[in-house]
């Protein structure tokens, strides 16, 4: 049995099943997870079921496809109801996503109330638990609006929930801490803080990802969300105003009615995930500039990716394939848009085929006019770890480059390119897949220097200029390529220009020279293996010294800090050592994370900066 086989369990079941356990069967229900992961299962309709063993059944009732209360997660064994299987079954499966807020509802009432002096913690610190200010006597209707006691008390408890986690790392972070999270975060969805919910949501995920050995999971990934979760948590009782709407989220919204809508076809790219799904994604953007995207993804992996891409799409009443669609255009009446730009496909949408435009074509040609630099940092601004909701944006870059050659890195190898604007960018594959295109189209452009191109890529934050390569015009002039899906052969290729020197046929450095990545290392060790682990360290003073000698002197107190929080241990009259103090060695952690993610952000941005006349190309690309 694997998870996807299971249906999404509502949080606040698998809290209350974990809740519910004696004492001594929460010792056991992580091993009882691992156990119930090795057994079969099959499903009947709504119903998954569960051999835990040969004469004992367990059944997840799931109508609508989620499990929405206690009891509909039943086992045959004699201890049942009480028995840990239930629980197991529930932190097995699936954290279910909030459900769908309706389009329109009106935002909940919000408490207005003036600030109270204790309710902001000492800079420097996660705050306090329990110091929520009372309501003012005579709200003043004028006044900044402000989080409730109820909210600030939901989010104390994500907070505290979430340092329990960075005290223990992913190998100490079971069952039962996972529960412990939920719990906090359905009080947080029931308080209308969906944000903050939502992170506690992804930090189970991907607890259970680490610890399952899913290969698709990444540190970096943990840190991100922990740190998400600790910093929106904080700042509920510090923020007002708009900063505080955008601190609280807001729920996941349906597709939303946007009019009548003329697109035009910009490029179509596989979507295969670590989970097994595939399909195909086409990217259309409107006359003002405006992206949006179709989207065809179901379980199927690879193989349904390659065949999805030549079936018509799912909106109104056109008989474009995705493919066709990534060149021609649709005239849509009664569009529905989700707030990531998603086409909806209800009945009452309807869609013609239209006139497309080539990439040098108005409207398409003005998304290559934007220099370089500006692209980047609107891109970082929709990809920042933290950015608020509603920051907006696409993570696409759009670029006329001069293709120069291959080039060996530690990971692999890139395509290196010249850009407008005096840039070399390197520009790598989207999926590795040998069955899609990705690889064998890059490799083939790498032996063609000098080759005019214009692009589409992704943006990747580094410590350089970097994309993934998703499509470009036809080598030849005419028409455009999907690098996912299409083919180019040696004869689409123009012959090399000789006056153009080689790339030099070494390795080359792609992760920059900044000593930054001591820092993060240390941040990403304390999520792997808890307070502790970075508490054992020795002297870190080398380190400090290497930082503040590269001009980074916060980060050397940064790392100072956290080193010495996670040792401190205070003792009481009797030399018992006192238990350690979790928010407090959170906050150092959060600060660490939040910088090194800024600085790393910061950096990508300046090295998309034009380089100034006269600068030596063989320099940058060597």
């Amino acid at each position: 049995m694997t998870a996807t086989q299971l249906p999404p369990v509502a949080p606040e079941v698998t809290a209350t099943l974990v809740e519910d356990l004696s004492p001594r069967l929460r010792k056991r229900l992580d091993a009882a997870v691992t156990k119930l992961g090795a057994r079969p299962a099959h499903r009947d309709g709504d119903t998954v079921t569960v051999a835990v063993d040969d004469e004992t059944d367990l059944r997840l009732h799931a109508p609508g496809g989620v499990v929405t209360t206690a009891d509909d997660i039943t086992c045959g064994c004699l201890l049942s109801p009480a028995c840990v299987h239930r629980a197991a079954a529930a932190c097995a499966a699936p954290a279910a996503d909030p459900p769908a807020e309706p389009a329109g509802e009106p935002a909940p009432p919000v408490t207005r109330s003036a600030p109270h002096p204790d309710s902001a913690p000492l800079p420097g610190t996660a705050g306090t638990a329990g110091t929520t200010p009372p309501p003012h006597p005579h709200p003043d209707p004028t006044a900044p609006e402000v989080a409730s006691p109820a909210q600030r008390a939901a989010a104390d408890a994500l907070r505290s929930a979430a340092a329990a986690v960075l005290e223990a790392g992913v190998d100490g972070a079971g069952a039962v801490a996972q529960a412990s999270l939920l719990r906090a975060a359905h009080s947080a969805r029931l308080q209308q803080l969906p944000r903050a919910a939502g992170a506690a949501l992804s930090v189970v995920t991907l607890l259970r990802a680490a610890r399952g050995g899913d290969p698709s999971y990444r540190t970096a990934d943990l840190v991100t969300a922990l740190a998400e979760l600790l910093g929106t948590a904080h700042r509920v009782g510090t923020a007002s105003g708009e900063e505080l709407d955008a601190v609280k989220g807001r729920a996941r919204r349906p597709y939303s009615p946007d009019g009548s809508l003329r697109l035009y076809g910009l490029f179509t790219e596989p979507v295969v995930t670590a989970s097994g799904h595939g399909g195909a994604r086409t990217w259309v953007a409107g006359p003002d500039g405006r992206l949006c995207t179709v989207g065809d993804v179901a379980p199927g992996g690879v193989g349904r990716a390659l065949g999805v891409a030549d079936r018509a799409v799912r909106l109104g009443e056109s008989a474009l394939t995705h493919r066709e669609l990534g060149r021609a255009g649709l005239a849509v009446s009664g569009a529905t848009v989700s707030p990531d730009g998603r086409l909806g496909a209800g009945k009452g949408v309807k869609a013609v085929t239209a006139r497309g435009a080539d990439w040098t074509e108005p409207p398409l040609a003005a998304l290559w006019e934007t220099p370089p630099f500006q692209q980047a940092t609107r891109a970082l601004r929709s990809t920042s770890r933290y950015a608020d909701p509603g920051s907006g944006g696409s993570d696409l870059l759009f670029l006329d480059v001069e293709v120069r050659g291959a080039v060996r890195e530690s990971g692999g190898t890139c395509l290196l390119a010249w850009c407008d604007g005096g840039v070399a960018v390197r520009l790598t594959v989207a999926d590795d897949d040998p069955a899609l295109a990705h690889r064998d189209n890059l490799m083939l452009l790498a032996t063609a220097p000098g080759t005019r191109l214009r692009i589409i890529g992704r943006l990747v934050p580094a410590l350089h200029p970097r994309l993934t390569l998703l499509a470009c015009s036809h080598p030849t002039g005419e028409g455009r390529i999907d690098l996912g899906f299409d083919r180019l052969r040696r004869a689409d290729l123009p012959v090399p220009d000789a006056r153009l020197e080689p790339v030099p046929d070494e390795p080359v450095d792609s992760g920059g020279r900044s000593p930054l990545h001591l820092l993060e290392r240390r941040v990403e060790q304390t999520v792997t293996a808890g307070r502790a682990a970075l508490g054992l360290l020795g002297d870190v003073s080398a380190e400090t010294r290497r930082l503040r000698r590269s001009g980074l002197p916060t980060a050397a107190g940064l790392l100072a800090a956290l080193r010495a929080s996670a040792a401190r241990r205070g003792r009481d009259p009797f030399g018992r050592l006192l238990p350690a103090d979790t928010d407090g060695f959170a906050a150092h952690w959060l600060s660490a994370a939040r910088y090194t993610s800024a600085v790393s952000e910061s950096l990508c941005a300046a090295a998309w900066e034009p380089t100034p006349r006269g600068y030596d190309r063989a320099t940058a690309e060597g």
